[in-house]
């Protein structure tokens, strides 16, 4: 691979002796790999290839991901490359905790965070360009995760709108992309000598923002995607000198990882703690992660608690809705349910009041409004678990080939089945809704996700960040 100007000469003089087989690497395979979903209700393979597991986390696997198969258009699986995949491991969320992810798309980072939440608690998933935060919502939506909200705000906003908030926040900063070069060549045509520190520049300002939503005691991760000490070390360096409140947590470190380099920044033994992550030691693209934590008590802030976004809904909409419940969701107990025109979200417990804040989803789309009935989403049925559901149909590959691609069918049984909405179901997870009406099921697959089935589909990127 032909490296921009000025790159392997400044990591010659950085990496000395292991300089040549640094530079080997951007010449070897990308590892392909991808995350099961715990969310899940069933969770074997059903047309995914597992080459091995990822050597960090539970739930990473090796193998190359089909846009189009059933393993990815359920939700049950999520591409992401191996070395991505340390950094919600580092954060590790709990669930009930408060969690912000402040620059979070594509949403490889938030739904891994959301699979250690398992439905508890709140995630805030930001993106600050509408674009990206289109393709955030939807791979959130896809995973079936319930208690996230997707904003489109820049981080200023956010830390006005929730000060002192969060228990885990979660940065994986716009940086220079160094480590992804192999994988994506296309990001080297907008490297140069002087990009990492224009990088930098971006992620102080983005960190000044992402502390004051700390609550006392809180961790902060902090991660890129490039090897630029500028970027890495000596970001962090500025981080615990200007806000002594910071310490530094050691990161466990699986075979492979590399401690951070100190000596690329103020000296300070501490950065030791960070991590590094090199295509020419593991089975990954190039990564750095730190790990930060609050030495505030609650006595050393005060924090006002914001307001809490309550049920919106008219006489008419909540009638359609109690309808549509007791018919095929009786025991389903949404926390709060907010109308936006027409579509019908059902909010995670103590969400605050977000009136005044751009969101792009908030918790579960359950469905639409229209005249004089309810329509169940497909957000819904990705989400929800089906044994919740009284109607459940199973599709089998044939059906579900028709399904996806926008066509009805006929039960086999129709004696079996009664008229009336079903949650359809592939390899035991929900795959949307169709409509029962005499043994036939109509479809109500979304159009713009509507595909023809192929024996061989094109394969998946792994996601980038």
């Amino acid at each position: 691979m032909k490296l921009p100007a000025g790159f392997e000469e400044k990591y010659r003089a950085l990496l000395g002796d292991e300089a040549d087989a640094f530079m080997a690497s951007f010449d070897k395979p990308v590892v392909k790999a991808y995350r099961v979903n715990p969310l899940k209700a069933q969770q074997t393979l059903y047309d995914t290839p597992d080459d091995g597991r990822v050597p960090w986390g539970q739930w990473g696997h090796v193998g190359t991901v089909s846009g189009h198969s059933v393993d990815h258009t359920t939700g049950l699986i999520y591409s992401q490359e191996p070395s991505a995949q340390l950094v919600a491991e580092v954060a590790h969320p709990n669930p009930g905790e408060r969690v912000l992810d402040l620059a979070a798309a594509p949403g490889g980072k938030s739904t891994h965070l959301a699979s250690f939440m398992n439905g508890e608690g709140l995630l805030i998933s930001n993106e600050i360009f509408r674009k990206r935060a289109t393709v955030l919502s939807e791979n959130i939506e896809r995973f079936g995760v319930q208690n996230a909200i997707v904003t489109n705000h820049a981080p200023q906003d956010l830390s006005k709108w929730l000060p002192g908030y969060f228990d885990k926040i979660i940065l994986d900063a716009p940086c220079s992309g160094e480590g992804m070069f192999r994988k994506d060549p296309g990001a080297m045509q907008y490297w140069d000598v002087d990009y990492p520190a224009k990088c930098a520049a971006l992620q102080r300002e983005i960190l000044t923002e992402a502390v004051k939503m700390m609550k006392p005691g809180a961790e902060l991760t902090y991660s890129t995607c490039t090897f630029a000490p500028e970027e890495d070390e000596q970001i962090i360096a500025w981080l615990i000198d200007t806000y002594p409140w910071l310490e530094i947590v050691p990161i466990d470190k699986p075979a492979g990882v590399d401690d951070g380099r100190p000596e690329w920044a103020d000296g300070n033994p501490e950065l030791a703690k960070t991590a590094r992550l090199f295509p020419n030691h593991l089975d990954g693209e190039g990564h750095f992660v730190a790990k930060l934590r609050s030495k505030l008590t609650d006595e050393d802030v005060t924090a006002k608690a914001p307001k809490l976004a309550t049920t919106n809904l008219n006489k008419e909409q909540s009638a359609l809705w109690a309808a549509f419940q007791k018919d095929m969701l009786p025991d389903y107990q949404p926390a709060v349910l907010q109308a936006f025109g027409e579509q019908l979200y059902a909010l995670p417990a103590g969400t605050p009041d977000m009136k005044r804040v751009q969101v792009m989803r908030a918790g579960v789309h359950l469905g639409t409004f229209k005249k004089n009935r309810f329509e169940p989403s497909l957000s819904l049925a990705l989400a929800v678990q089906p044994t919740e559901f009284t109607r459940v149909y199973a599709t089998n590959d044939e059906e579900w080939a028709k399904y996806v691609h926008g066509d009805t069918f006929f039960v086999a049984d129709r004696a079996a089945y009664a008229n009336g909405w079903y949650l359809l179901t592939m390899n035991g997870n929900g795959t949307g809704f169709g409509k029962l009406v005499d043994g036939q099921m109509k479809n109500f697959y979304p159009k713009g996700l509507r595909f023809q089935v192929r024996e061989q589909p094109t394969a998946l990127e792994d996601e980038m960040y």
